[in-house]
């Protein structure tokens, strides 16, 4: 059977990655990629596949029924992976409208243009799949030393980002056993790696410390998250998405490894520190930052009030995916890490030097 994939959110940070991804190991395969452009979203990151055929770039929106079905009907599309959402949790609190429109509202209309086209005399076409992309935040928070949560952890989302992530999980699962829809659910950690939207942790950081800015922390800063690197997550969805026999199920995807958000911004800092240390061109590049005068960019550190509703930890137990897929070739966290803010590094000289 050939696969036709349509990617929602492919722009997106983890969108792109997985396009790359999936393009990279699975050439033959048919890659439709439809995403918004909204803010955090960049054609660009896809620019060299789209130059040389390699996938499909649609610029519309997933709430758009008749685009999507369109697109299923013209492409022959076999499989949906869904990362179109809003996605920033700040933003969701200052205004949840964008949430829900794009990722309750959104996912519905998807899953009613999925069953128009794949779903016929009360058959479902064979070999299709529709896989949902969700977050570690549908669950809410944990305790320090709490259990991390299974896949059958109760769902207690406390910001409307987590809120509108769990509707949409659970018009998917309906879809599955009122409609027999195939599908498949992932719960992933923190994402990080390249190509991510400077509103999140570590580009945030990364960008505020060559400019000198001040490094802002929540609360004391000991809200601990699990960490993902961006190109793990790509291949633990390609795995659930070629396995035939785990329909209706969902999955978490995790590292195992937690670290609270001042360890991660020390990281930061001291790798920053380490880079200018070694390489003098940095400081001509990034004067304003603090390790280009030999002092460390921890001096930015500043607790700032916490945020509403903020959770203190999340952590997943993956023993369903690793007892399924096994667990190899992970991206250590400071590994990671180190090589992320190295890609900045030789990026963002125009944006900030």
């Amino acid at each position: 059977m050939t696969r036709s994939l349509l990617i929602t959110g492919g722009a997106g940070f983890i969108g792109a990655n997985f396009v790359r991804y999936w393009c990279e190991h699975y050439a033959s395969d048919r890659v439709v990629v439809l995403d918004a452009l909204t803010y955090a979203g960049d054609r660009t990151r896809l620019a060299d596949l789209e130059a040389r055929g390699a996938m499909c770039f649609v610029h519309g929106d997933i709430g758009d029924g008749a685009l999507v079905r369109s697109l299923l009907v013209q492409h022959g599309i076999t499989h949906v992976v869904h990362l179109a959402a809003e996605s920033h949790v700040d933003r969701s609190i200052a205004s949840a409208e964008a949430f829900v429109r794009t990722n309750v509202w959104g996912t519905h209309t998807l899953l009613e243009a999925v069953r128009d086209v794949w779903h016929s005399a009360g058959v479902w076409r064979e070999g299709v799949r529709f896989h949902q992309v969700s977050t570690d935040e549908v669950f809410g928070a944990l305790a320090p030393h709490e259990a991390p949560f299974t896949e059958a952890s109760r769902y207690q989302p406390s910001s409307p980002y987590a809120a509108s992530k769990a509707a949409a999980d659970h018009f998917v699962r309906a879809a599955g056993r009122t409609h027999g829809l195939p599908y498949t659910i992932s719960h992933c950690a923190n994402n990080y790696g390249p190509h991510q939207y400077p509103e999140k942790l570590i580009p945030l950081m990364v960008r505020r410390a060559l400019r000198g800015e001040s490094l802002p922390l929540y609360g004391d800063g000991a809200q601990t998250r699990e960490w993902l690197h961006v190109h793990d997550h790509s291949r633990q969805l390609a795995q659930l998405l070629l396995a035939p026999d785990i329909v209706g199920q969902s999955f978490n995807l995790g590292s195992r490894t937690e670290r609270t958000n001042a360890e991660v911004v020390r990281l930061i800092c001291a790798h920053l520190d380490a880079r200018f240390a070694a390489d003098t061109s940095l400081a001509v590049r990034y004067p304003n930052c603090p390790s280009a005068r030999g002092v460390s960019c921890a001096t930015l550190v500043q607790h700032v009030a916490d945020r509403p509703g903020h959770d203190r930890r999340y952590a997943l137990d993956t023993t369903k995916y690793v007892e399924r897929f096994g667990r190899t070739g992970m991206v250590e966290f400071e590994v990671g890490l180190g090589a992320t803010i190295d890609w900045y590094l030789e990026r963002l000289e125009s944006e900030i030097g």
